[in-house]
């Protein structure tokens, strides 16, 4: 396990890194070894493609001091088949993450949960005597606080895929990556 000594200092904060990458073998592993290798601990870890089949987008969110921030920026940009890295401002970013939550039910208690369904305005997958699951889109804010009123009841399983993140308006994060179809329309 990796220790995060930063998070646990007052200067270290949560951010947001978008990575553009060649659809390559190996490159996830590569970008993961760098933030292991420096002592960091990554918080949220999300790799799919683009618009584009021969890019992928890897979201990383970490706790991290701004300077080793940069020094960590600079060494993405030295990997090979690494494209662009930008660090989102959380001001002008859409962010979202799901969550799959596997919660104990019972008959006493099915109705309050599915209050909390309906108050977090989230939806219930799956049925079962014993469990009810429930699938939740939102910024990680929005997922805490629902876990934290589901807890209680007993959550039996649960998974989060990971923070995905855009700018807000109408530029891509490709726009200037060579060959992009954006700049060729």
């Amino acid at each position: 396990m990796v220790i995060n000594n930063l998070s646990l200092q007052p200067g270290a904060t949560r951010h947001t890194i978008s990575v553009l990458v060649e659809n390559r073998p190996g490159v996830l592993a590569r970008v993961s070894s760098l933030f292991a290798r420096r002592s960091f601990n990554i918080d949220s870890l999300s790799v799919s493609p683009t618009e584009r089949e021969d890019i992928s987008r890897i979201t990383v969110t970490a706790m991290v001091e701004p300077a080793p921030l940069e020094q960590i920026i600079k060494q993405l940009n030295k990997l090979l088949h690494v494209l662009k890295i930008v660090e989102l401002d959380p001001d002008n970013t859409v962010e979202r993450e799901l969550v799959l939550i596997k919660v104990a039910a019972t008959e006493q208690n099915r109705s309050d949960i599915l209050e909390i369904v309906n108050l977090f305005r989230v939806r219930v997958v799956d049925v079962h005597p014993q469990s009810l699951t429930i699938e939740a889109t939102g910024a990680a804010g929005k997922i805490d606080a629902l876990l934290g009123l589901l807890y209680p009841y007993g959550v039996l399983e649960l998974v989060r895929s990971g923070s995905v993140a855009v700018n807000r308006g109408p530029r891509a994060l490709s726009d200037k990556v060579a060959g992009s179809e954006i700049n060729e329309r």
